[in-house]
């Protein structure tokens, strides 16, 4: 895969018009200039494009949309060439593949919510037991309209196209915002980075004012930023708690129909069988999500054409007058019947909706029409048919209100369809495990979990992923779950505290989107907002109601997930922060000179740091600690954007940190939280150098074109170092690359790239400039091949993380003890980078934060 993916990084991706205009923000100091530190090599550099952008809006709002051309990044000048947008993985397939796709998204997708007719009416009636025919139509007219508003109207038509460019969940959301806001805590933003072509910003509209308005708002505000943050931690907690609940619930349910066939069989019996059932799944779910859904995709095709079998047979032999539990005036009488009861069955109710969230969460598996598609034809009137069914029985079957489902079943399908619901409850347990995984990884690029090793299932689809780590992890608690609470009851509650976590803040986040992005018409969003959030508390009031009988299990595990993230990302914020304050000062290296105060020996060294600006401290430690430093030293930032896959075009961007002679540059390895790092160290070092050698060859072009150009432009800018560009469409662009350093102008006197600041005036020699700029483009591309031959080593620093004394306590105890204790035991960096230990170099330091 890496060399497929090298292969596109000189233009394996579609091109797009030149002259295409399109919208984007501007901020007022987004100058092209990104480290004021590095420019003090060039004194006088101003930015021309400044001049002409921003002359009339000094002292307007910090941010507008504008309409610029292509873009043309600040660090690897593009030379009007954009790649095209990433594609879909799901565009181009054929029927076949599209219905071998429908059986996969059974399979995954809709596993919960497709075994809900196991226990919902079992946990709503023993809270709200059957007193008459008109408490069977009221229950089941609530389950049918909680059914059809939830999954259908909220999660299929409406929260599935929240998604950010296919992929779904939480985190999801919060990428997405903060491609639009800058709200993100970590302070490691580059305006580069809204030029990436999968960015896609909104383009004007109606609604814009009060968009940007929002953004302002949420921009300068650290309190909304920070809420913002816990509530879409709290959301995840809530995904990875459900993934625990979830298996226990379906399992223990499916088992517990043994009980309707066989008299003997004690619910001591039903707990060692569901154990059995629940290591047998965790154990399979390595194989990954294409396979295992590939085979298990029929099985479930087979539950649900049961479903709807059992629910016609059902209506067909009891009593057909159930289709009147359409009319929602039941839910009003039964709640008037049975008043504070009706208000406990609530959190039963809820159960017919569990896995709405699972279709949003593994959105990242399968497109989002595949999984409209399969719901409204397939899944949703099969479970209503089911429901009815179960409901026809119960008309003249009261007493058998405890096992709805299994009571209902006709003697002669029982053990078949006790097997298929058994499966089916296996299947069901890997929709929010799979869609577990899926958030972490997303939270893990994000920098708000720790590093855990991800295996990739799939060579086709980069979005199905395994975590081993946690695959166990979950296995374990679910076990002490299902052990400590056998109870279906008591299980159920759990169930409908977690699914209503992650409905509430998915019904928050979605509406963020709509004002933030969307810009629909505010009506529509209070709509959105107050109905189905309200809907959902009034859910979480009866759930909650009952949470001593054991239910606070899961809320105690959910909050125990969330501290893991908050602190993790607090103190990944803190350490970045303590970072850009130590870094080192350009005057230092101004003094070293061009030799850095050492020998420089042959070869290149990668420098891994997480600073998009300026020179690490651990840059440092290594010019004190080592006799010799590389003859050319890259420093390397894995950065992960809030977008789910960045072209491989748009991958590396490179600029200069010192002058020509210190052959010091940046790099900047820019990855989506979808993107797969597969390739392995000796790819990486061929795309980076091709990557450079692409950047020097566009500098030297862009150098050649300016001069070209100097008659023209020369009187507005004669003393500075910035470039103008314009492009096709007349858009005007400054390239804030530094200059090379022996380039010599016609026409006037440039800053030598020494480690003195003397400027010379240099005789316009006698022939054009065109063949010099040659020469030291073609001696600079022979170093660094030259360089490469020599090898290359990685440089790491290993950092530990301290509170300084005069910290408060808390911070100290967060910081010295919880945080360092993830540090240790999450996936070390060397691993994480694919670093080679053989050519590995270590330097030790101590970060007080």
């Amino acid at each position: 895969m890496a060399e497929e993916e090298g292969s596109d990084i000189n233009g394996g991706q579609a091109s797009m018009d030149p002259t295409e205009s399109r919208w984007v923000f501007q901020d007022e100091d987004d100058s092209e200039i990104e480290d004021e530190d590095e420019d003090d090599f060039l004194s006088h550099r101003s930015t021309a494009v400044d001049e002409l952008d921003s002359e009339d809006d000094e002292d307007n709002a910090a941010q507008r949309l504008i309409r610029t051309g292509p873009r043309l990044d600040s660090f690897d000048v593009e030379a009007l060439e954009v790649p095209g947008a990433h594609r879909s993985d799901y565009e181009d397939f054929s029927l076949g593949k599209k219905i071998i796709l429908a059986f996969q998204t059974l399979g995954v997708v809709f596993g919960d919510v497709g075994t809900s007719p196991l226990y919902t009416f079992s946990v709503m009636f023993s809270k709200a037991p059957i007193n008459g025919n008109e408490d069977v139509i009221g229950a089941l007219s609530l389950v049918l309209y909680t059914l059809i508003l939830i999954p259908l109207f909220k999660y299929v038509l409406v929260v599935l196209w929240a998604n950010d460019d296919g992929e779904g969940g939480t985190f999801a959301l919060y990428s997405l915002i903060c491609r639009h806001a800058k709200v993100s805590l970590l302070p490691n933003q580059l305006p580069s980075d809204a030029r990436i072509s999968s960015f896609r910003l909104k383009v004007p509209s109606a609604e814009l004012e009060r968009s940007l308005k929002l953004k302002e708002r949420l921009e300068n505000s650290l309190v909304l930023k920070k809420l913002l943050l816990m509530l879409v931690l709290a959301g995840t907690s809530m995904v990875i708690a459900d993934a625990v609940v979830t298996p226990a619930m379906s399992v223990t349910s499916a088992v517990s129909g043994i009980k309707v066939g066989v008299d003997a069989i004690e619910q001591d019996e039903v707990v060692m069988i569901s154990v059995a059932f629940l290591v047998i799944l965790f154990s399979i779910q390595k194989f990954g999500t294409s396979k295992v859904g590939l085979v298990i995709g029929p099985a479930l095709f087979i539950w649900f054409c049961s479903l709807a079998g059992i629910g016609i047979y059902n209506l067909v032999k009891y009593d057909s007058s159930v289709l009147k539990a359409f009319n929602p005036v039941h839910i009003y009488y039964f709640f008037k019947r049975n008043s504070i009861k009706a208000w406990y069955s609530l959190g039963g109710c809820l159960l017919c909706a569990t896995g709405s969230e699972a279709m949003f969460a593994d959105l990242c598996y399968f497109s989002v029409r595949s999984v409209q598609l399969t719901f409204v034809f397939l899944v949703l009137p099969c479970l209503l048919l089911g429901y009815l069914g179960q409901a026809a029985y119960l008309m003249d079957n009261h007493a058998d209100a405890d096992q709805a489902f299994f009571s209902s079943i006709p003697s002669g399908a029982f053990w078949p369809v006790l097997f298929i619901a058994n499966i089916a409850a296996l299947i069901a347990s890997r929709a929010m495990t799979t869609a577990t995984f899926s958030c972490i990884k997303q939270s893990t690029a994000l920098g708000c979990f720790p590093r855990l090793k991800i295996v990739h299932t799939s060579r086709k689809f980069m979005g199905q992923i395994y975590i081993p780590v946690i695959n166990w992890f979950l296995l374990a608690v679910c076990l002490v779950l299902v052990c400590s609470i056998s109870s279906i009851d008591e299980i159920g509650n759990a169930y409908g505290i977690a699914e209503l976590g992650i409905m509430m803040m998915t019904t928050i986040l979605v509406t963020l989107v709509m004002l933030l992005i969307w810009q629909i018409n505010i009506v529509i969003v209070l709509s959105f907002l107050v109905f189905f959030l309200g809907l959902e508390l009034t859910f979480f009031s009866s759930v909650l109601w009952s949470v001593t009988d054991g239910s606070w299990i899961i809320l105690v595990f959910s909050i125990i997930m969330f501290l893991i993230m908050y602190i993790w990302n607090y103190g990944s914020k803190l350490k970045y922060e303590t970072e850009v304050k130590q870094k080192l000062s350009m005057d230092l290296m101004r003094e070293l000179g061009c030799n850095l105060g050492t020998i420089r020996a042959p070869g290149i060294g990668l420098l891994y740091n997480e600073l998009v600006r300026g020179i690490p401290a651990i840059f440092g430690h290594f010019l004190t600690t080592l006799p010799a430093i590389h003859s050319m030293i890259i420093f390397v930032c894995i950065k992960y954007v809030p977008v789910p896959v960045v072209p491989q075009s748009e991958r590396f961007l490179f600029r200069r940190v010192c002058p020509k002679s210190y052959h010091i540059f940046r790099c900047i390895a820019r990855y989506g939280y979808k993107d797969v790092r597969k390739e392995n160290h000796q790819t990486f070092e061929q795309l980076l150098i091709e990557s450079l050698e692409k950047f020097i060859r566009r500098e030297a072009q862009e150098r050649s074109l300016e001069s070209d150009g100097d008659d023209d432009t020369g009187s507005e800018d004669e003393s500075s170092g910035s470039r103008v560009l314009i492009a096709p469409n007349g858009s005007v662009y400054s390239l804030g690359v530094p200059l090379l350093a022996d380039f010599k102008d016609t026409s006037k006197p440039i800053l030598e790239a020494s480690t003195s600041e003397e400027v010379r005036p240099v005789t316009p020699p006698a022939e054009p400039a065109m063949p010099d700029t040659e020469q030291s483009l073609e001696r600079e591309l022979s170093f660094i091949h030259k360089a490469k031959e020599s090898g290359v080593v990685y440089l790491l620093g290993h950092g530990d993380i301290r509170a300084r004394k005069d910290s408060w306590f808390i911070k100290k105890l967060v910081i010295n003890y919880f945080y360092a204790f993830l540090r240790k035991n999450c996936r070390r960096g060397t691993a994480n980078l694919s670093v080679p230990h053989s050519q590995l170099m270590q330097v030790g330091m101590t970060y007080m934060v």
